[in-house]
């Protein structure tokens, strides 16, 4: 989403904010240590794969399904 700086944080935050999206799962770089609280800053990948494999999880399902459901058909003119 962009580098490790104070001012691209802040508007990633203030884009995330209306989503509900309160609590980071980051790294250890200094300007999440500065920008965010404690309470709703956590450091490491536990949560990050976690979430990742949901969603990678979720991605195939939604393929498979898509793929069952699209169909092509062909209406005969002459009927």
């Amino acid at each position: 989403m962009g580098t490790h700086q104070d001012e691209v944080f802040s508007q990633l935050k203030a884009l995330l904010a209306p989503l509900g999206i309160h609590h980071f799962y980051t790294d250890g770089a200094d300007v999440y240590n500065r920008r965010l609280d404690p309470k709703h800053h956590t450091v490491g990948k536990t949560q990050t794969q976690k979430m990742e494999r949901k969603h990678l999880t979720f991605r195939t399902r939604l393929k498979r399904f898509v793929r069952k459901t699209i169909c092509f058909f062909q209406i005969d003119a002459a009927a």
